[in-house]
């Protein structure tokens, strides 16, 4: 229960807004993933979203979601893990033991190392930083397809699509941009997915093409201070 509203009230209405900007941009709501974003939050509370019927879970940092998912398995929840945080080198081994797709690779090294430690199949995005905001990892738009080129020969990762994380606004219509100007770089690489959208604007990203939308305070509430 979040805020007199339970997390199954709330992933009813994200399913359901979900469907709607599916209707409007003529789409199939199957063809959108939702991933529901558990950072910080505890394990008891994945559950009971997993009780709710999400089925996937994206993680910012490894160290986290090691200690958490035994307990969520404990609970009887087994969740897809995502990782959607920024990957360091050093964590890939851990990484790839750990999650089913990772979202952020944004370096030839990062991908590198996951081929190298990949259990199996282990499908990744590779991430744009369209905005070109300072605080924000991503290889620029324009390298896009460098980086595309070099992992694309990689084994075990086969790459997915493209992932970017969109400014900040307090309209979403603002980020529209950022997101058609994702899915322009994808259709251009002629990949399938785009991770893309968040709480904020996860409409406006489905209208745009989005396959994976990332959403974790409407569905959990307030991030624990």
């Amino acid at each position: 229960m979040v805020a007199g509203i339970s997390i199954a009230e709330r992933v009813a209405s994200i399913q359901g807004r979900i469907a709607a900007a599916c209707a409007r941009a003529a789409r199939d709501p199957r063809g959108v993933t939702l991933v529901a974003v558990s950072k910080t939050f505890p394990p008891a509370a994945i559950a009971e979203a997993y009780r709710a019927g999400l089925r996937h879970f994206g993680e910012n940092r490894v160290q986290e979601a090691q200690e958490k998912a035994p307990q969520v398995s404990a609970l009887g929840a087994t969740p897809v893990w995502h990782l959607i945080g920024h990957l360091q080198t050093n964590k890939a081994r851990a990484a790839a033991g750990l999650f089913a797709i990772i979202h952020s690779v944004d370096s030839v090294r990062n991908a590198e190392a996951l081929s190298r430690y990949a259990q199996g199949t282990l499908p990744v995005f590779l991430e744009v930083n369209v905005a070109g905001e300072a605080n924000k990892s991503g290889v620029a738009p324009e390298d896009a397809r460098s980086l595309w080129k070099a992992v694309q020969g990689l084994a075990h990762i086969p790459v997915l699509g493209l992932m970017t994380v969109a400014p900040l606004a307090a309209d979403p219509e603002a980020v529209r941009p950022v997101f058609r100007r994702l899915r322009e770089l994808r259709d251009d690489l002629g990949l399938a997915g785009l991770s893309m959208g968040m709480t904020d604007d996860f409409e406006v990203a489905i209208e745009e093409g989005a396959t994976h939308v990332r959403i974790g305070r409407a569905i959990f509430g307030a991030r624990p201070a």
